[in-house]
């Protein structure tokens, strides 16, 4: 099998074969092209309904923030705002490379908002849990 590999901003063509591998050939790796400008788009009709307002997303108010330590899937959230939480106590389980990580209270505190939801996905450092 034939397999090109970038690494570095160099890319490598490889050749494996029954438990030995090839280098093939050695290229500068090529930058993506920029993507074209899109064309204007025109102004709905005056007709047509309006568009239903898009949820808006809650933003972390004032308090102590669990973040997410790392990119992954929301499994299970163990706690509701307005409930009392001890230090160490889980508040979310994070599926993250098909490992569960329970997120845990880092004080003692009553859970101000909960960000995220059962199924959800989270990126490094997204706000999950906000305590007071």
């Amino acid at each position: 099998m034939i397999y090109k590999v970038t690494l570095n901003g160099r890319t490598y063509e490889i050749e494996v074969e029954a438990g030995k591998a090839m280098c093939l050939n050695e290229y500068e790796a090529l930058a993506p092209a920029a993507a074209p400008a899109a064309a204007p788009v025109a102004a709905p009709a005056a007709e047509t309904a309006p568009a239903a307002p898009a949820a808006p997303v809650a933003a972390p108010g004032a308090g102590e923030v669990v973040a997410a330590p790392m990119p992954g899937t929301i499994l299970k959230v163990n706690v509701q705002p307005g409930q009392a939480v001890k230090s160490g106590e889980v508040l979310v389980v994070l599926e993250a490379m098909k490992m569960e990580n329970e997120i845990m209270a880092p004080k003692a505190g009553t859970v101000a908002q909960v960000l995220v939801t059962k199924g959800s996905s989270v990126d490094t450092g997204a706000a999950m849990v906000v305590l007071n």
